[in-house]
């Protein structure tokens, strides 16, 4: 910053001294500067240098960080120790690349030393039972379980089924594209916002189902990374109500104490009434808010960025993933409308439905939420038992 300030401070002296110049030229100039300057200042102010030049500039080198990915043929991710295992190909020939996760077993994908950040994870599963390894049992994408913690702290602060946590609900595979996910092939299942931590990363999946699940994965990161004291750690969370209850809002993000920024939800909706049920807003209570928000949409159609209903349209930071008969999904992502807050929070979405007029209503929804808050932060509300994720899903 310091530095920014001295060079424009060196071009107005050297416009100065420049006394060829017309008036109107040098007026030119410093206004040029100054808005040069303004522009790094937004920067500084916005991104931490680093990440702006690892991300926005990828052409430049010298980052101070080493990229790293975590696998079964990897699983330590140390330097020069991947793909030691051997197969009937011999050794470094794909000899460890998948696992089966026992029935009520959990394994641990990610133990890492920081600082570092988390920039993408993929996922796929495979059941050895049906007729073709890609084929699910819509309950599985419930019934397996994603926790991550953050810098040694006891309680995850990521606690969600696999299938919410990668963008789709019910327990229907659906392959698409947004800002945070993609969803592709059979059952290739990414998420892209970036996880960082300073001292320590543990990412781990539990098994829930009744049956083995052979599970492939890469968790790819870098280390190095600086991140400050007050750096932001993702959280996630998922909530269920079966049914809702009338006049009372559904809670995405149950209040929090702190600072943070919600980024948004993945929210799937089974629809119990022949009424439309998108009429309630969406609401953000923030530092200090009571009966009133600070936020309120219009709409939970709106809030996905449709209207007059919802469709089956995906895009970067809002969509439709499903809508199907008495089952709807949608998400929305504020990664360019930043919702951040300095005290406390609280977001909620109304239950109201158009029958001819307003009226409360309720119906069955499920959502993972997504946010960054720093540590120490409080445990997740708990996550309802694995009986009450995998009720009444898609053709269940």
């Amino acid at each position: 910053m310091f530095r920014i300030v001295l060079r424009y401070l060196s071009i107005i002296q050297t416009m100065n001294n420049k006394v060829v110049l017309s008036w109107r030229t040098v007026m030119h100039r410093r206004v040029a500067a100054l808005s040069a300057m303004m522009g790094y200042l937004y920067l500084a102010a916005s991104v931490t240098g680093q990440e702006f030049e690892l991300v926005r500039q990828p052409y430049l080198l010298d980052t101070g960080l080493s990229s790293r990915s975590v696998s079964f043929e990897n699983p330590t991710g140390a330097a020069g120790q991947g793909g030691r295992a051997a197969s009937r190909l011999g050794a470094g020939r794909k000899g460890s690349h998948s696992k089966s996760v026992e029935a009520g077993t959990t394994v641990v994908l990610a133990d890492i030393q920081g600082p570092g950040t988390i920039r993408h994870i993929w996922l796929t599963l495979a059941d050895p039972s049906a007729a073709a390894s890609w084929q699910h049992k819509p309950g599985t994408f419930r019934k397996f379980v994603i926790r991550a913690y953050w810098d040694n702290q006891s309680h995850p602060s990521i606690e969600c089924p696999v299938g919410d946590f990668f963008g789709f609900g019910h327990g229907k595979l659906v392959h698409y594209q947004s800002a945070v996910h993609s969803v592709a092939g059979r059952v290739g299942m990414n998420l892209w916002l970036p996880m960082p931590f300073r001292e320590h990363a543990k990412i781990a999946i539990t098994n829930e189902a009744d049956y083995p699940i052979s599970v492939v994965y890469t968790i790819d990161h870098t280390i190095g990374d600086k991140h400050p004291e007050n750096v932001g750690y993702m959280h996630t969370l998922f909530r269920r109500e079966n049914p809702t209850t009338p006049g009372r809002d559904f809670e995405l993000l149950p209040k929090l104490e702190g600072k943070g920024r919600y980024i948004g939800s993945v929210i799937s909706v089974r629809q119990l009434s022949e009424h439309w049920w998108g009429e309630g807003e969406f609401k953000v209570y923030m530092d200090g808010d009571s009966e009133f928000p600070t936020i309120c949409g219009t709409g939970s159609e709106d809030w996905a960025g449709f209207s007059h209903g919802l469709s089956e349209n995906r895009y970067a930071y809002h969509g439709g993933i499903l809508s199907q008969g008495k089952f709807h999904a949608m998400y929305r992502w504020h990664l360019r409308d930043p919702i951040a807050w300095q005290n406390d929070c609280r977001i909620t979405m109304q239950q109201i439905a158009w029958s001819g007029g307003l009226s409360e209503t309720k119906d069955d929804w499920s959502t993972a939420t997504f946010w960054y808050e720093p540590l120490p932060s409080a445990p997740l509300p708990p996550m309802p038992d694995v009986a009450a994720r995998s009720a009444d899903l898609w053709n269940e």
